[in-house]
């Protein structure tokens, strides 16, 4: 039987909803011959190198400090990291650190596939300026649960960077909201607005384990990559 054996970091929030899906997977792939072999830590019980080094990909939904703490070991164990951890800065130099040990890091903000879809329109509507005459306003809402420590999201800040445009960013942090993005685009004449919600956190989950089982075909360049560049070349392809 083909097995993918796992190592998840955190089991909050989105490592719960991983923990979930895999065991609906393994019980939905009996027959097929497939398994995910699954082996949580988290803050408490902290992995070693012993650990790590019988695993094929890890996956990480920590908080941004804690991972970050790590990152020294995971570059020791030499194995492709899947991260949804935000809230911190990469170390300097360390996507060329990691093309020097030919190993793949895939890194999000939002692990939900349709985001993809938003991308590109994003980044179209980046563009709107070459159609009016001055230039429009943008601005970007986002809105969490109560415990979500970041704001404004990691999301809202991709939106921005995909825009390639100065937008006005506000944060709402409500009960239990999975996640919600809207961008406004404003002219003198015209209102549009692109919004995403996720409905379930297991959206995210599900798009950290498809990255997590792809990372192992080969096929994607060594290096610190984004989520949403992998997904595009999935998409394109």
């Amino acid at each position: 039987m083909a097995k993918l054996k796992l190592a998840l970091l955190g089991r909050g929030k989105t490592g719960s909803k991983v923990i979930d899906l895999v065991n609906q997977e393994n019980e939905s792939r009996k027959e097929a011959g497939f398994s995910i072999e699954l082996t949580t830590f988290h803050r408490q019980k902290p992995p070693t190198f012993e650990d790590l080094k019988s695993k094929d990909v890890i996956l990480s939904f920590l908080p941004g400090e804690p991972f970050k703490e790590l990152i020294p070991l995971l570059i020791e164990v030499e194995k492709p990291v899947v991260t949804g951890s935000t809230g911190f800065s990469w170390p300097s130099g360390l996507g060329e650190s990691l093309k020097r040990k030919n190993l793949t890091w895939v890194y999000g903000s939002n692990f939900a596939l349709g985001m993809n879809l938003v991308k590109e329109v994003i980044e179209i509507m980046g563009k709107a300026n070459q159609l009016f005459d001055r230039e429009p306003n943008f601005s970007i809402h986002d809105i969490h649960h109560t415990k979500k420590l970041d704001s404004p999201s990691g999301t809202a800040l991709s939106w921005q960077d995909w825009l390639s445009k100065k937008a006005s960013i506000t944060s709402e942090r409500v009960g239990d909201v999975v996640g919600t993005h809207e961008l406004s685009l404003k002219t003198e004449f015209e209102n549009i607005s692109l919004r995403h919600e996720a409905l379930d956190r297991k959206v995210f989950a599900h798009g950290a384990l498809w990255a997590s089982k792809r990372i192992l075909k080969g096929s994607w360049p060594s290096g610190l990559l984004p989520f949403s560049e992998i997904a595009k070349k999935e998409l394109f392809k």
